[in-house]
């Protein structure tokens, strides 16, 4: 038979090349449908394959000492954490939808990465963000911010999890494209989890929760493609989300799950039913027929290419066995949701799809899979040009300040600029408090701690990530994230249990681009090896692009990095980074160093905008970890705060503000007094220690240590012969009264 390939040219509009065409011609044997072709247009996305990345995210460490279910294996990471219980954690990007309609787009983001916990079984209990924005006197960032804010804001609140904790990061390259990356923690009994698997031929296959619309339709493509003037024209590729359905939704799967009927489920996110059924099916070496006409829809006369790629959200998959329909039923029924048969599971391998009775599409599931026939691409890449200007940078050429006037002036421009000031104008929109778990709302961590109830264990929680370190070295600066993170944890009391990753980048197919990504992966790999924990899951999102000067470029390498760290006994083993009391030694743990590279202080004050990541050593960091561990298990300290954006003068000014006691300290003399106090040089802690445990401190501190000072009176700070004996009165409203507006 003559094979026309009439439809080449639409799947290149549906962002498929002439090679994968034809690998779809080889998989049905025929030309493939418009239904069809759409099918394997959103599965085989970026979004979804992962075609340009996942032979380098292999390269990341899987096995762990607590791990339950590793990377690939669950719709999340799950891992022991003692008791009987297993903590299930995830981060995914929604960028290019809230790049659109910032407020759908990130409350929808929510509400995704939600599902994804709770799809398996755990409930949710804490969700955190990360959020990258352009310049803030822009109108449009302004814009951005508040969507975005409001939109996690509402649907968080509404849905009744609290936001816990977060970081948001403002620079020009995301002026077009912002980054908006949202984290989910849950708990769940082990044994009590459900797989996003189907199997059992004759099973039945259910779909719960929400009606289904055109809203998010491509919505996986879109996300595989660059942000343009014109992407404005795909609004519908936007989902809209209802917090107070997925509430219900939740409620009605976890009591569906209880009842023990549930085979598999899985939620509907990126490409919607086309990928819950072909995943299920294809992990379950199984196939299903599908009728959708049974599917519930918003609009009339959907045809079935847009109910199968419809990415409506606060909708589940669920295969239960067959006969007990009438349970899952009752259960729905109960919590007034839609619960509507629209097929059956089968052996034979195809995804059958129906409409009215009429087949109008079938494919081989496995064909359309990440790890089956899903095309996996090994790009090739270049060192970007522009790193050639970090090895220009000079640090002898930024001039020592040479007043008392001069560093007050520094300090109040570090403290109330936008990405050190508090944030408190963001997170007192969010409900923290819900489900009175969170710990750290009165006496903060460096992590956000979350109490296990029923236990006497507690979670700590963190993002992070400072993409400049990372665009100045991708390997070193991803690397300094994974640490980052880590010691936020062990400043918190806690011990690192696995990451989860979201991973921001420009276009893969730009070779500098995908040098940045491949490296970052690398700087990620050795730094999880060193601590000994693994990457559990997460996300890649590339293409995300910004205009700067009329030129398109990518943004900074973002990999943010999600962890989730472990107390076995919150009681005894939290820590606090406020200082406690008065009169404490202040000491600085780590390598003291005069590195200013990539600070704040350098690139925004001074105004130099390359310069090579901070110092960095990931072996003298671990050693830091254990000790600064093992001085916490001993008690022998008061508080301890990592150092980091702003440099040690930021630190002391955040552990005094918490609770206004105020710190006297002396820079070495041998150190040059801007880089000892505004450098962000890695791997240094600043601990507070009692007066009757200096000695103990001291013998059992085996990282370098110098004694920098003391904490006052409250209000009062010095730092001698730079700041005189004064209140703290004017840097804490430089701190606090920052506002976008």
């Amino acid at each position: 038979m003559t094979q026309t390939h009439a439809l080449l040219p639409t799947a290149k509009k549906l962002g498929l090349t002439e090679e994968e065409y034809f690998k779809i011609v080889d998989f049905l044997g025929r030309e493939p449908n418009f239904t069809e072709l759409s099918v394997y247009s959103v599965m085989w996305s970026e979004h979804c394959s992962y075609k340009n990345s996942i032979v380098w995210l292999k390269t990341l460490p899987k096995e762990g000492k607590y791990v339950l279910a590793k990377a690939g294996e669950e719709n999340a990471g799950l891992m022991d954490i003692g008791d009987g219980l297993a903590v299930a954690f995830k981060i995914e990007s929604h960028n290019h939808p809230s790049a659109l309609e910032p407020y759908q787009g990130a409350a929808t983001g929510v509400g995704g990465i939600h599902r994804d916990i709770f799809t398996m079984g755990a409930r949710p209990i804490a969700a955190l963000n990360s959020l990258r924005f352009g310049s803030i006197s822009h109108k449009r960032t302004k814009h951005l911010v508040r969507g975005v804010v409001k939109g996690i804001g509402d649907y968080g609140n509404a849905f009744g999890v609290p936001t816990v904790g977060g970081e948001t990061f403002f620079d020009d390259c995301y002026n077009i494209n912002p980054l908006v990356n949202a984290m989910s923690v849950g708990i769940v009994k082990q044994g009590k989890t459900v797989s996003a698997i189907a199997k059992g031929a004759g099973n039945l296959v259910f779909i719960v929760g929400s009606a289904t619309g055109k809203d998010g339709i491509h919505g996986a493509t879109f996300a595989s493609e660059d942000i343009t003037e014109k992407s404005t024209e795909k609004l519908p590729a936007v989902q809209v989300g209802d917090p107070f359905t997925e509430k219900l939704l939740l409620e009605a799967t976890l009591e569906a799950i209880e009842s023990g009927i549930i085979v598999g489920m899985q939620d509907m996110g990126a490409a919607g039913i086309t990928c819950s059924t072909s995943e299920m099916s294809a992990k379950g070496n199984s196939g299903m027929e599908i009728h959708l006409d049974k599917v519930p829809t918003r609009q009339a006369n959907m045809q079935p290419f847009e109910i199968l790629l419809s990415e409506s959200q606060e909708r589940m998959l669920i295969v239960i066995e067959k006969g007990k329909e009438e349970v899952l039923k009752a259960i729905f029924e109960k919590w007034d949701l839609p619960c509507v048969q629209i097929g059956t599971v089968t052996d034979t391998g195809y995804l059958e799809y129906y409409m009215h009775g009429e087949l109008v599409a079938k494919v081989p599931a496995k064909s359309l899979v990440l790890g089956g026939g899903a095309p996996v691409y090994h790009r090739t890449y270049k060192e970007p040009q522009y790193l050639q200007e970090t090895k220009k940078y000079n640090p002898d050429a930024i001039p020592v300040p040479q007043s008392t006037e001069e560093y007050i002036k520094i300090i109040t421009f570090l403290l109330s600029h936008p990405n050190i000031a508090s944030k408190h104008w963001i997170y007192e929109q969010y409900d923290s408090m819900v489900g009175t778990a969170n710990m750290s709302v009165n006496q903060p961590s460096d992590a956000a701690i979350i109490k296990v109830k029923g236990t006497k264990k507690a979670l700590a929680l963190t993002v992070d990530c400072n993409s400049r370190y990372v665009h100045a070295n991708p390997e070193i600066g991803c690397a300094i994230a994974v640490l980052e993170a880590a010691r936020n944890i062990t400043c918190s009391g806690g011990i690192p249990l696995g990451v989860t990753n979201c991973l921001n980048f420009g276009n893969p197919y730009n070779e500098e681009v995908y040098w940045q990504f491949v490296h970052s992966i690398k700087g990620m790999k050795s730094a999880c090896e060193a601590l000994g924990i693994p990457v559990t899951g997460g996300n890649v999102s590339f293409y995300n692009q910004s205009v700067m000067d009329n030129v398109t470029v990518p943004v900074f390498p973002t990999p943010t990095i999600g962890m989730v760290g472990l107390l076995e006994n919150l009681r005894e083993d939290r820590m606090f980074m406020g200082f406690q009391k008065e009169v404490d030694f202040i000491y600085l743990l780590g390598d003291v160093n005069e590195d200013m590279a990539c600070s704040e202080y350098v690139y925004s004050y001074h105004n130099v905008k390359y310069s090579p990541a901070p110092y960095f050593n990931i072996e003298n960091e671990i050693k830091l970890h254990k000790n600064l561990y093992e001085l916490i298990q001993m008690r022998l300290i008061d508080s301890a705060h990592d150092v980091s954006n702003g440099g040690l003068i930021t630190t002391l000014f955040e552990s005094a503000f918490v609770h206004g006691i105020g710190f006297s300290v002396e820079v070495p003399a041998n150190i040059r007094p801007d880089a000892f106090l505004f450098g962000e040089g890695q791997g240094r802690v600043v601990v507070t220690v009692p007066e009757f445990n200096k000695e103990k401190f001291e013998k059992y501190c085996t990282v370098p240590f110098i004694r920098i000072g003391i904490t006052t009176g409250r209000n009062i700070v010095e730092v001698k012969n730079y700041i005189p004996y004064m209140s703290f009165d004017i840097f804490r409203e430089a701190y606090f009264s920052f506002n976008m507006d």
